[in-house]
């Protein structure tokens, strides 16, 4: 069973008092509602664009960190340190995303006598670079899928390894993720210019324009293992969470457990990825992310050192709450549970629904989400940072929310999964629920037999068809509007000035601490 064991006496002995969030959206406000939960003060950041945003309201103070760009805002180090001071936080949680794998960021917190709720630079630091995370899981006995890296090869070199390792072979980049930097190679005569192409998206991806040779696998899975591991010698790992369903190397569909694993390979797997981040000095939570072969070999991939979007999908079939150990472990604290205290049960699926018009390349919907009805019932969590009225824009990412459903059976869950898509009502901008929908009720991967190439081979049958919108849909919208444009007129001259030190004792702190994103009554 799940480990029998309660928060209490943690809650009451750590001594995190209040934290920085650096970071935005429904990540922000997934940290916001841990704090709540452990006694931490909440302090967020926001930029020009995100004055009203959830994370902002639901914090229990925000402040101004500058314009809508990341680079001016978000990823500002000087400035999130500034604000941490001055606001008298003694932690920093970076969300993922944005700095949370800087080991720049990590460091100037450190130094700034505030703990960070991660890993140490010097683990980030290891991880961060896949060629030297490779070098060092060969050293730790991880398997490693065949590859060639050498940063100061030349294109006739990476010709001769490719033909050693036989194609097709993967072009990637070594010093990023999200799906950037990466070409498939098939032929001999694509590896030039396949490598130059490579080489100038992850320099102005990641600033880092080497690249190395991967071994393409085909019908290849994505399964990756959740670790934690304390400050004290305890690592182990949740279990996997298979994430095969990409488009483009970018993860659409997420469940655990999964529909691959037999009992002997997911503890191998699990054995392997703890190996791997003990070879680190690995402390907090972290992700070690594998491909699984069709013949049930398994290979190191990366490690993300950071939290991962897809958490929920582990704190559902675990019981186990990651954030919240993310600030105990930074704290110090030891883990109270071992390895075979920790237990999968049920079956969980998390779907990340995008502002994103699926029929037109995937491109971002911008515009305002005029109406945001997320979709209620038993084993149902939505986490989002969007609510109605709220705008997409084109500085950041488009997701509108992760929904995330459980289930005692991966069938029942996939049932769930559907009904819960069917009732998220979202009207003003384009999304992906459609495509969602049909990947779901797609055979392949019902029967669970879904790989990292098999949304793109079978796009045109996933995406939706072309339905005129209802008119009665149309005048809902255009009706909301009207009250949206309404409320914020009144609002804008009665709302009070935006300042984090006003009156905590004014009518505008609520009871239930949804403000404008200031500091809120203590007591």
């Amino acid at each position: 069973m799940t480990p029998n064991f309660t928060h209490h006496s943690l809650l009451a002995t750590h001594h995190l008092k209040k934290c920085l969030i650096a970071n935005r959206g429904e990540i922000a406000v997934r940290i916001i509602r841990a704090c709540r939960e452990l006694g931490i003060h909440a302090v967020a950041v926001y930029s020009e664009a995100d004055s009203h945003a959830y994370h902002v309201q639901l914090a229990d103070e925000a402040y101004n960190i500058g314009a809508a760009s990341p680079t001016e805002s978000y990823l500002n180090i000087t400035k999130l340190i500034d604000i941490a001071r001055k606001s008298g936080c003694d932690c920093v949680h970076p969300g993922y995303g944005f700095l949370s794998e800087s080991e720049q960021f990590a460091q100037a917190v450190i130094d700034a006598g505030l703990t960070w709720v991660g890993p140490s630079p010097d683990s980030i630091r290891l991880m961060g670079v896949k060629t030297e995370a490779r070098a060092l899981m060969q050293q730790a006995g991880v398997p490693l899928v065949p590859g060639f890296q050498s940063d100061y090869a030349a294109d006739d070199e990476f010709l001769v390894a490719a033909e050693s390792i036989g194609y097709p072979v993967m072009v990637k980049a070594a010093g990023g993720g999200g799906g950037k930097g990466i070409r498939v190679v098939y032929q001999p005569d694509t590896l030039a210019e396949a490598l130059a192409s490579a080489r100038h998206e992850a320099q102005n991806a990641f600033g880092d324009p080497r690249v190395f040779l991967e071994k393409y696998i085909e019908s290849a899975r994505h399964v990756e293992i959740q670790i934690l591991a304390d400050s004290h010698g305890n690592t182990l790992h949740l279990f996997e969470r298979e994430c095969s369903a990409q488009r483009r190397h970018q993860k659409i569909i997420e469940e655990s457990p999964s529909p691959l694993l037999t009992d002997d390979l997911r503890t191998r797997m699990g054995a392997a990825a703890v190996e791997a981040a003990r070879a680190v000095g690995y402390v907090n939570a972290g992700t070690v992310e594998f491909l699984v072969t069709p013949d049930g070999e398994f290979y190191f991939l990366e490690m993300n050192t950071r939290l991962q979007v897809e958490h929920p999908v582990t704190e559902f079939v675990t019981g186990l709450d990651i954030v919240k150990w993310q600030f105990l472990i930074a704290d110090g604290q030891p883990l109270p549970f071992t390895q075979p205290e920790v237990t999968q049960r049920g079956h969980a699926i998390e779907c990340r629904i995008y502002a994103e018009d699926p029929r037109n390349h995937f491109l971002p919907a911008i515009g305002k989400v005029l109406t945001f009805i997320p979709p209620a019932g038993p084993g149902i969590r939505v986490d989002s940072g969007i609510q109605s009225g709220d705008a997409i824009t084109i500085h950041y990412d488009p997701m509108i929310a992760k929904l995330i459903v459980y289930g005692h059976t991966r069938a029942e869950t996939i049932n769930r999964m559907q009904q819960a898509l069917a009732n998220t009502v979202i009207l003003g901008v384009t999304t992906n629920i459609s495509f969602l929908r049909a990947l779901l009720a797609n055979p392949a991967f019902l029967a669970g037999e879904v790989d990292t190439g098999f949304v793109d081979a079978n796009l045109e049958s996933l995406l939706p068809a072309e339905i005129p919108v209802p008119d009665i849909a149309l005048i809902i919208a255009a009706l909301t509007d009207s009250r949206n444009i309404r409320h914020d007129n009144v609002g804008a001259s009665l709302r009070p000035p935006t300042n984090a030190n006003r009156d905590s004792h004014t009518p505008w702190s609520r009871a239930d601490s949804f403000r404008l994103g200031h500091k809120k009554e203590q007591g």
